[in-house]
């Protein structure tokens, strides 16, 4: 019976020092020797020497001088990784599309060639009184996302509460099951009731293009401007559609090309230099850190928006506007 136990007793200790010990000390001494970058997260680090992000995870960046990343429904927190599983007759699916194209989208041909449609839409949206009630009431759902999208407007939402309890008891008298409303309910009574101000005025309350009114109602722009949709430039599938980790680090070099006159114009700009020399040395820039997976065998050219824009700090400076 010892002879068994003793055995038995050998056995786990050696299974614990080969399994615990031995085995993960031989992995992590390879990866240190031979793939550190790979074992301590494809670190990016900074002109100081410190982490500024990994080349595997995507990060946000906003400011028109530097190239963006695709959307992620995860808001870009590796915690949080995942898809929106957003089925093609959601419209919250299209509504975040349109809200990516509003801003940036021009006319590839037609008689408007050239220029953005955003100064089509804001153009269409003055002349619409109504516009922002409908919206509100049409899409609910959309008016909820633009209150939780940042606290900003969750607080304007709390503070427009305190002054309304007339609408904020109508809501709980259509609601008698719930609890207390949170921002988000009160969307469509927030947006209903400051329909006229918000349309002399949209508010910007957070620096976010996703959300300007050129963003906003650009779908309902197109809706009654279906003459227009054969006029509009084709874009990228990458730089409206998100990943399904919500974190994929790379863009299309076609997107990239695509976001190149923005980029251009806003560092020939910060740097006073020629708009046509900016934009040569950056499209050589992006050529020269495009690449195809396994070396080209497979896929598309892809560009780390992270590196290239680092790569576009050191070269040219920080922008006046900001970091991101």
């Amino acid at each position: 019976m010892l002879s068994h136990l003793r055995a038995n007793l050998w056995l786990l200790c050696l299974t614990l020092v080969l399994c615990s010990v031995v085995y993960p000390a031989v992995l992590w001494g390879i990866g240190q020797t031979f793939f550190r970058d790979n074992a301590e997260g494809s670190l990016v680090l900074g002109a100081d020497g410190k982490p500024v992000g990994s080349r595997l995870i995507a990060q946000p960046f906003s400011k028109d001088e530097y190239f963006q990343p695709r959307p992620s429904a995860a808001s870009y927190k590796a915690d949080a990784s995942g898809a929106s599983n957003w089925g093609a007759s959601n419209y919250l699916l299209r509504d975040r599309v349109a809200r990516q194209l509003g801003p940036v989208l021009k006319y590839g041909s037609g008689p408007h060639k050239g220029d953005l449609v955003a100064k089509h839409v804001e153009d269409w949206f003055k002349t619409k009184p109504a516009i922002v009630a409908d919206w509100a009431d049409v899409h609910e759902s959309v008016a909820k996302a633009w209150v939780n999208v940042d606290d900003k407007h969750k607080n304007a939402v709390k503070q427009w509460q305190e002054s309304h309890p007339a609408e904020v008891a109508q809501w709980k008298e259509a609601n008698p099951d719930s609890d207390e409303p949170s921002p988000a309910d009160l969307a469509k009574p927030f947006f209903t009731s400051n329909a006229r101000a918000f349309h002399a005025s949209w508010p910007k309350l957070i620096d976010d293009a996703s959300w300007s009114v050129a963003a906003v109602f650009f779908d309902m722009w197109l809706q009654e401007h279906q003459d227009q949709a054969v006029y509009l430039e084709r874009v990228p599938a990458d730089m409206v559609m998100a990943s399904g980790s919500g974190l994929d680090p790379h863009i299309t070099l076609k997107n990239a090309l695509f976001q190149l006159d923005r980029v251009a114009q806003k560092r020939a700009e910060d740097t006073k230099r020629d708009n046509a020399g900016v934009r040569r040395e950056i499209e050589e820039l992006l050529r020269q850190k495009a690449e195809a997976p396994f070396g080209g065998l497979v896929g598309v050219e892809l560009v780390n928006v992270l590196e290239v824009n680092l790569a576009l700090r050191d070269r040219f400076g920080r922008a006046a506007s900001g970091n991101k």
